[in-house]
């Protein structure tokens, strides 16, 4: 819905700035604890400026964290109940094959994740999915609950659910002050609004968002390219059993973090990305990058070579993507260290999507001071010394 030309004043029991998946979720979370909730977003929705569009997305429950993978039961659970609330499928359930060296701590991480599995060997591998290949000293890991969420149509859900829950949900209002305070002000492009509470979930933008607050985050908005590669026989990737997800942890012929979906959103098109990109400016993601237009494209060319040798070396569809990253690459889900009635959830370095549900329910429970449903030690702001500086 487009914001009316008048301007609107208004006072609410919450505020989420940023309507992307975490803060749809956190919006969705807070009106169903009855709480008269504005979700705020500065892009006429549906877009693709940010890093919660698009089609598909990897979920599994393989993790090498074990604060992540404790929080993945709640999140498919959360998923599902989406699912019945919305009327609609939001996941398809594919499996995903883990790649890496043999004894591999990280491998070794996300098989106790999964309570014990069997590894999968060069032979195994290629039996049951024709068309991987291994090299010697490499094995497979096996996550059944792996598969795909449909990220575009997720993202629809969550806010019409928010929005049969009471919701209001205003696009094309970018944000231009806040004030804190017991109730807190929100100045936006068209209206002001006040509310006892606030929860900022603008993705790339939260860095420029709360900088006025005295907040200097160590978060990096990278852009990230997606290319989809032709199969050299049609089905290869994409029928009958041969349709896993995969990542890779760091293989003797190929780099850490590259993963790939079956051909879902093109047909005959696999989604094969490399999980790293070049720092730019949300606002200039589209001016073309200094060097090489798309410098990873000889990289995964090498990995396809070396191990989907039925995909053709050079991608049929390339798109861009935002992430947003923190040194560590754990999110940063706290209160402001001064103003402890402003929540901030940041920093989800491409791989926060899945999670979203359990995310959301987080900076709700955060906002209303209620103990959290999971530890929140790994996601203090705290962690990064010298974030706390005079507002300007």
């Amino acid at each position: 819905m487009a914001a009316p030309s008048q301007p609107q004043q208004a006072t609410y029991d919450a505020i989420v700035i940023g309507a992307g998946i975490q803060g749809s979720f956190t919006a969705y979370h807070l009106a169903q604890r009855h709480r008269n909730t504005l979700l705020l977003e500065q892009f006429i929705l549906p877009h693709s400026r940010g890093s919660s569009h698009g089609q598909s997305r990897i979920t599994r429950s393989a993790y090498p964290q074990g604060h992540y993978a404790r929080m993945m039961p709640d999140s498919f659970r959360s998923w599902q109940r989406l699912e019945a609330e919305a009327g609609t499928s939001l996941y398809r359930r594919t499996g995903l094959v883990l790649l890496g060296p043999a004894g591999d701590l990280e491998l070794e991480g996300c098989r106790r994740s999964l309570g014990g599995v069997e590894d999968l060997d060069a032979t195994t591998l290629a039996q049951r999915f024709p068309g991987f290949r291994l090299h010697a000293g490499e094995v497979a890991v096996w996550d059944g609950t792996g598969g795909v969420l449909f990220a575009d149509r997720a993202l629809r859900a969550v806010q019409d659910v928010f929005r049969r829950h009471g919701g209001t949900l205003r696009d094309g209002e970018k944000v231009l002050r806040i004030e804190p305070g017991a109730v807190l002000t929100v100045t936006t492009t068209a209206g002001v609004y006040r509310a006892p509470r606030l929860i900022i979930t603008a993705g790339p933008w939260t860095g420029a968002l709360v900088a006025p607050l005295g907040l200097r985050l160590p978060l990096q908005p990278l852009r990230i390219d997606v290319y989809y590669w032709r199969e050299k026989e049609p089905g290869t990737l994409s029928t009958g059993r041969t349709r896993p997800c995969f990542m890779t942890l760091g293989l003797s012929q190929a780099p850490h973090s590259i993963y790939g979906l079956p051909a879902l959103e093109y047909p005959g098109l696999v989604k094969l990305c490399y999980h790293h990109g070049s720092p730019t400016d949300p606002d200039k993601r589209d001016l073309a990058p200094s060097g090489a237009p798309h410098p990873n494209i000889a990289l995964l060319s090498s990995f396809i070579k070396s191990y989907l040798p039925m995909l053709e070396p050079q991608p049929a569809v390339v798109e861009t993507c935002l992430y947003t990253n923190t040194p560590d690459g754990d999110f940063i889900l706290d209160r402001h260290p001064k103003f402890s009635n402003i929540i901030i959830g940041a920093g989800f370095s491409g791989h926060g999507f899945k999670l979203a549900p359990v995310v959301g329910k987080l900076l709700c429970e955060l906002s209303l001071s209620e103990e959290p449903s999971h530890s929140m030690a790994p996601f203090a702001i705290t962690r990064f010394p010298g974030v706390l500086q005079a507002a300007l």
